[in-house]
């Protein structure tokens, strides 16, 4: 396993959308690599979540950490999101020393592959219901300085 580098905004290809990977693939040893090395990249930065394109791969992979411990998803995508939603503070390892708060839904039904191909669905609510937004937003070039309703520590311009 490895320490990747992370991307940082404004690099082009964290504004590019992300292709699915198809199931033929996931269990190639270049995805099983590339969960890994996702796996040690987040835990080496101390994230919560981290997602392919933040360390220059275009592909619809995501790293959650659930209350089990961290967990791939891959081509995942929200099926439904609640209506109430939560304001809370994000941060993001492709953005550092920026922080703002973004509203997002209080829960979210998300389907998607797990490292073995296996159809995996997850009804996610609070912190990780929005670990699973932020990170998908990345699938779709989406930063979550995009989002932000309030900086809490304005960038400099």
């Amino acid at each position: 396993m490895s320490v990747l580098n992370i991307v940082k905004n404004p690099t082009k290809s964290l504004r590019d959308k992300s292709k699915e990977i198809p199931l033929a693939e996931i269990k190639s040893t270049r995805v099983q690599k590339l969960i890994d090395d996702l796996i040690e990249t987040k835990n080496a930065d101390n994230g919560i979540g981290i997602a392919a394109p933040q360390v220059g791969v275009n592909e619809r992979l995501i790293i959650v950490d659930l209350a089990t411990g961290p967990a791939a998803f891959i081509n995942p995508r929200i099926t439904k999101g609640s209506v109430r939603k939560m304001e809370t503070e994000e941060g993001c390892l492709s953005v550092p020393g920026i922080f703002g708060y973004v509203k997002r839904h209080r829960k979210v039904h998300v389907k998607a592959l797990d490292r073995e191909g296996q159809k995996v669905k997850i009804d996610a609510k609070g912190l990780e219901a929005i670990i699973f937004q932020h990170e998908i937003d990345h699938l779709d070039g989406i930063l979550f300085i995009d989002k932000v309703e309030k900086f809490t520590n304005p960038p400099l311009l």
